[in-house]
């Protein structure tokens, strides 16, 4: 795309609505992929230890550190990056989702569908919506950070009453902090 924006085209945004739906289909399209990466990675890994899972959570997370930088320079490596991002990731939280399953299965169930919905509604939101929605990434971002600290909050209060700090509690929140952390301020 080279051509020069103008300041109308600046105004209104990215551009006419072909370049911006063309570039929000190349984004859902990432995601799905990463997505589906991120499936077969849990299945490739439900038999992993969880020494193993933290060892592809750190990976993912060098993926992610690596992905920032990749983008100034390549864009195939950063696609590339991505698609690992969310092998590794899938690979690191197998171990919790077997566990989950042979808990308590429906609840699986329950979370995969309610993200497939979620996304699909929003993208097809995002899709028919003619606006820029760039202006609400900040207050998007800072209302994540919100409801994760209001959930660990939750969290801590239901398990104050039985005195006791649960590793499990700890470790969780040790792996979401970094990339919600890094989301928020990147």
């Amino acid at each position: 795309m080279n051509r020069q924006i103008s300041r109308a085209d600046d105004a209104a945004g990215f551009g006419d609505a072909g370049d911006t739906r063309t570039l929000f289909s190349q984004t859902m399209g990432y995601v799905a992929v990463t997505m589906g990466l991120f499936a077969l990675g849990s299945y490739l890994g439900r038999t992993l230890s969880y020494g193993w899972g933290w060892v592809f959570y750190f990976a993912a997370l060098a993926c992610l550190i690596a992905m920032r930088f990749a983008v100034r320079g390549s864009s195939s490596s950063a696609v590339g990056l991505l698609f690992g991002f969310g092998t590794l990731m899938g690979l690191a939280t197998a171990p919790t989702i077997v566990f989950y399953a042979s808990t308590n299965p429906e609840a699986v169930w329950e979370a995969a569908g309610a993200t497939a919905l979620f996304m699909v509604g929003l993208g097809t939101a995002g899709y028919a919506t003619k606006r820029d929605l760039s202006a609400l990434a900040r207050v998007a971002s800072w209302a994540l950070l919100g409801l994760i600290i209001f959930g660990v909050i939750t969290i801590l209060r239901r398990y104050r009453t039985a005195c006791s700090f649960t590793p499990s509690l700890g470790w969780s929140f040790l792996r979401v902090s970094p990339c919600s952390i890094f989301n928020a301020f990147a």
